[in-house]
C-alpha cells in the first residue's frame, strides 16, 4: 500500500476551505498535511504547549537551516531557537514559502477585496478559539505548497502552487505543541489558483 492510500484509510480530518483548524500534538508524533485538490495553500503554525508564546519561527528557521525553503531532513526552529518541527516527508516538487506573511483584513483591504472578507490571520485565532487556545501575536507562517519564487533581481512572484491532487508532506513534533492549519481563502491572486479549496492533515 503506497502512502497516500494509507493516509486515506486513516479518514484524515478535513481543513475546510477558506477556514482554520487546530490541533495538539506529542513530541515524536507525526503530521502529514495533504493537498487533496493540488492547488491549495495550507498556512501553517506551531506553538510551544506548554508557552504559547514560544512560536516557530520564519526568521529564526530560515538562519538555522540557511535556506528560504526546507527540504526532508530540515528541522523548523521557534523564537527561542529550539528544534519544533523537522520535515521527514514531501511528496511535492519542495516548493514552500517561508517570507510571506499570513493575509489579513488589511491585506484584502489594499487588493480591494473588502476588509470582511476570510482570512489566515482570524483564522489561526479562531482555529486556537476551538480548542481553548490562544495566540499573543500572529507569527509569520510557514506556507505551505506556496509558490513565491525569488527573481535574480530580488523582486518576488505569487504564482499558482506546483503541487498535485494527493501529495502530501509530513512533519515530526520535536516537543509537545500545538498546530494551526489554515486553508489560505486568497482568491485574488494566483496563490491558490484562484480557487481555495479543502485540505486534509493526519496525526499519527
Amino acid at each position: 500500500m503506497n502512502e497516500t492510500a494509507r493516509i486515506g484509510r486513516k479518514h484524515p480530518r478535513r481543513i475546510p476551505a477558506r477556514q482554520g483548524i487546530a490541533a495538539e500534538m506529542v513530541a515524536g508524533q507525526t503530521a502529514t498535511i495533504l493537498n487533496t485538490h493540488g492547488k491549495q495553500v495550507v498556512d501553517t503554525w506551531a506553538f510551544n504547549a506548554a508557552d504559547m508564546s514560544e512560536v516557530m519561527s520564519m526568521e529564526h528557521s530560515r538562519t538555522a537551516m540557511l535556506k528560504i525553503a526546507p527540504q526532508v531532513g530540515d528541522t523548523f526552529v521557534t523564537n527561542r531557537r529550539r528544534a519544533i518541527l523537522t520535515l521527514v516527508a514531501d511528496t511535492t516538487p519542495g516548493v514552500h514559502d517561508t517570507l510571506i506573511a499570513a493575509c489579513d483584513t488589511y491585506r484584502y483591504r489594499d487588493l480591494g477585496a473588502g476588509a470582511d472578507h476570510a482570512n489566515c490571520t482570524n483564522n489561526l485565532h479562531a482555529a486556537l478559539a476551538a480548542i481553548g487556545r490562544k495566540a499573543a501575536e500572529v507569527p509569520s507562517p510557514l506556507n505551505l505548497f506556496m509558490n513565491v519564487p525569488v527573481g535574480a533581481d530580488g523582486t518576488l512572484e505569487f504564482r499558482p502552487p506546483t503541487s498535485e491532487a494527493g501529495q502530501y508532506v509530513s512533519f515530526r513534533a520535536e516537543m509537545d505543541l500545538v498546530i494551526v492549519f489554515s486553508a489560505c481563502p486568497q482568491d485574488v491572486t494566483s496563490v491558490n489558483g484562484m480557487e481555495p479549496t479543502d485540505a486534509h492533515f493526519l496525526i499519527d
